[in-house]
Formats: structure tokens, C-alpha cells, sequence
């Protein structure tokens, strides 16, 4: 993989890098999301493809990008299909550091020194050239505004930056709102970044990670018992109460 394209990672947090403030918007969803960014990114490659609501590897091949490499490998030593939620859920300790740390060395931002409070030592990013900033919000804006069907990597972009809760930075207010809707559309798109998104999204919002039951799995009601021929289907453990499969996202811990 050349480096003449940014990669998907690199435009979603360059998509959240606050310019006036030098920080990145929503930054503990934005960890997930830079997961999942890393997943379709490897599957533009050809290195990846859905199966089901699971990833394989298909091609193991190194795509030349040193933290893409580095996702590839664990995706290929996990031997199996795993399952989108249970990667873009797994620990990603200092993943968004490691792509601000790669952006500052292309020259794309540099750090800032400062303190918080006038005690902690903290670091704040400003982008050396707008004008790539520029040019990936306009993809977006120009697949809301004319509603032609995006290419993949720009309905992927869509689909991430929705499923982090990038909408109300991009397009804020009451004016947004319309713009934020169609944002959310664009999800449909792109087949990788939909399964991607809904995957980042159920680990916002703490759903098992177990695939849902159809109505004929469910388990039988209380003191009924399981009929000849069908076995009994286990019971939800105590105490965990059953979690919905959409709805609003949650922040969680970063990782």
C-alpha cells in the first residue's frame, strides 16, 4: 500500500481534531472507531472481507503500513473468523496516540506543549495543512448535500464518523440536524463500514457480544418445561439485564 492516500484511521482523526482547540472531539468513542477504521482500511486492501458478522483474513500478505501490519498479524494469529464486536472491543491501548504520533511525523500536525491547570503537562495538535482537512469534510459534505451514492472509502468515513458521535462536531445545532440525518444514511453504503459501525456502536452501548437470538432460541418461559426433540436453550445470567441492540451511544472507558 503507497503512502500517496491517507489511510481511513488518519482521515477520521483528522475528521475529529478540533482546530481552534487542538483536541479531538469524542475521544473514547473515537478510540473504537479508529479500530474499526483499521478494519475496513485492510479490507480496501483485500487483505480482509466480512463473513457474516465476523472478519477473515484472506490475504495475509503485509500492506506496508507498520500499524495496519500490526492489526493484520493478531487478526491472522486469531487462526478463525472473529467477530467484528469482539476485535473493535478489545483492548486499544494508545492506539490514538500512535496516529497522532504518525500524523506529526508525515508533517501533517504538530504538538503543542501546554499545562492543564497549570500543574499537568499536556499535548494538543494543530494541523500543519488545512486544506487536507478541508478536502476530506467536503467529501462529506458534498455526499450529504447532492445525495449521490459516495464511493466506498467516503461512505466508510461516513459510517465511522456517525458511529463515533462525530455528527454534532461537524454539524452542530438545530441547522445540523438534517445534515447529521443524512450522515447517518450514508451508513448504507458501503457493506464493510455499515457492519464496522453497527459493530462500534453495540460496544458503545455494552451489547453482548453474543449473536441475537431468533424467536424460535428464545428461552421458554419460567416453569415451562423444553419439549421432546428440541434442546433447552440456557437461561440470561442473573443480575445482567438484557441490553437493546440499538440506541443512543454511551462513552465508555478509552482504551
Amino acid at each position: 500500500m503507497g503512502r500517496s492516500r491517507r489511510t481511513l484511521p488518519e482521515e477520521l482523526l483528522l475528521l475529529a481534531l478540533d482546530p481552534a482547540t487542538g483536541t479531538t472531539a469524542q475521544p473514547q468513542s473515537l478510540d473504537l472507531g479508529l479500530a474499526g477504521a483499521q478494519l475496513v482500511e485492510l479490507a480496501l486492501a483485500g487483505r480482509i472481507a466480512p463473513d457474516g458478522d465476523r472478519i477473515a483474513v484472506v490475504v495475509p500478505r503485509p500492506t506496508g503500513d507498520p500499524t495496519l501490519d500490526c492489526a493484520l498479524e493478531l487478526l491472522r494469529r486469531r487462526g478463525a473468523p472473529v467477530r467484528a464486536v469482539h476485535w473493535i472491543g478489545g483492548p486499544r491501548l494508545g492506539l490514538r496516540q500512535t496516529y497522532l504520533s504518525h500524523l506529526e511525523r508525515c508533517g501533517m500536525v504538530h504538538a503543542v506543549a501546554g499545562q492543564m491547570c497549570g500543574v499537568l503537562p499536556t499535548t494538543r495538535y494543530q494541523a500543519t495543512d488545512t486544506a487536507i482537512s478541508r478536502e476530506i469534510r467536503s467529501r462529506l459534505d458534498s455526499a450529504i448535500r447532492t445525495g449521490v451514492p459516495p464511493d466506498p472509502r467516503t461512505a466508510a468515513l461516513a459510517a465511522l464518523a456517525h458511529a463515533v458521535g462525530l455528527g454534532k462536531h461537524l454539524y452542530p445545532g438545530n441547522e445540523g440536524r438534517s445534515s447529521r440525518s443524512r450522515l447517518r444514511d450514508l451508513i448504507r453504503h458501503d457493506p464493510m463500514g455499515g457492519l464496522v459501525a453497527h459493530a462500534v456502536m453495540d460496544v458503545q452501548n455494552g451489547v453482548a457480544a453474543q449473536p441475537r437470538r431468533t424467536q424460535a432460541q428464545a428461552p421458554a418461559p419460567a416453569g415451562r418445561q423444553a419439549t421432546a426433540g428440541t434442546r433447552p436453550v440456557p437461561e440470561p445470567a442473573r443480575g445482567v439485564p438484557a441490553q437493546p441492540r440499538r440506541g443512543p451511544m454511551a462513552r465508555v472507558p478509552a482504551h
